[in-house]
């Protein structure tokens, strides 16, 4: 009989573990969805704010050769991520619609090309805003002052994509939030509720004598293992999810690189362990200073 209650004790205690872990589990995969999101949310930033582009227009006095001499220097400063050198002929082409040709554009001016050549530039992401590319312009006229006619860009859409972005982050800060909160609320019940079951064994250590660090030392080991198995899981389960929605669905295209698929695979874990820990701290607190009475 006491055999049969051993062994339908045990049977419990895994059960209320592997639940355990499972509900963890879960919590980090919405986790490592909204971080997965905000580490996309940074490389589409910044692809998008590198797409961003102007031109340099010079003076009429300065030939082809004098502004690829600029080209050749502009390419060594750090603010660009690609500089090129745009001539009159590859202008007149980017001009013309798709239902037109050079000729019949250059014969409304009479066999002449009206655009000069010019220098096309697109700034690296952390000059791609109203301040960098103030700054940019600054250097620019201060460096060629007698051979810049305009610096030109699209201040408006300078503005939006800043602008979106910002909008963007809060609302996943915001999720964010939430979500951490919810997960830390989750994640303590779930441990009381799996405390619970052995509050007595707890108990009974203390009154024997054990001190309140022996007790905790095997039960927050317990709770490592807990967040890394949990980790492991939650990270399993959203590789799974971006491998499915990149296979099934066309118009979704997950691209995460090395880099980030381990600073996520490293958070979930560091999150893991941490609220687990904390939450078997304090879990365990309650019941060291409980009374025997309070424990029925």
């Amino acid at each position: 009989m006491s055999k049969r209650i051993e062994k339908t004790g045990k049977k419990g205690l895994r059960t209320s573990y592997v639940s355990t872990v499972i509900g963890i589990s879960l919590v980090l995969f919405m986790i490592g969805l909204v971080l997965a999101g905000v580490i996309g949310l940074d490389s589409m930033q910044k692809q998008a704010r590198e797409n961003l582009h102007g031109d340099l227009f010079f003076k009429s006095e300065y030939n082809a050769a004098d502004i690829k001499q600029v080209e050749q220097e502009l390419k060594s400063w750090d603010c660009f991520k690609e500089v090129v050198f745009v001539s009159p002929e590859r202008a007149i082409e980017e001009f013309k619609g798709s239902d037109q040709n050079s000729d019949e554009i250059l014969a409304i001016f009479e066999g002449e090309n009206p655009l000069p050549p010019t220098i096309n530039f697109r700034p690296v992401s952390t000059y791609a805003t109203k301040k960098g590319m103030k700054e940019i312009e600054t250097r620019l006229h201060d460096k060629y002052a007698d051979m810049l006619a305009e610096v030109n860009y699209d201040k408006a859409a300078l503005e939006e994509v800043n602008l979106g972005f910002k909008q963007i982050a809060f609302l996943i800060l915001l999720v964010a939030s939430l979500l951490i909160v919810v997960a830390v609320a989750m994640i303590n019940n779930t441990i009381r509720l799996a405390l619970y079951s052995r509050r007595f064994t707890i108990k009974t250590m203390q009154l024997v004598g054990a001190t309140s660090g022996f007790i905790r030392r095997p039960f927050l080991k317990q709770a490592v293992f807990q967040g890394i198995v949990s980790g492991i899981i939650g990270m399993a389960f959203l590789m799974t999810v971006f491998f499915a929605l990149n296979n099934i669905l066309d118009v979704v295209e997950i691209d995460l690189k090395l880099l980030d698929i381990l600073l996520l695979f490293a958070s979930l874990l560091v999150i893991g362990c941490v609220l687990t820990i904390v939450s078997t701290w304090f879990a365990l607190n309650k019941y060291l200073r409980a009374k025997l009475d309070d424990l029925y």
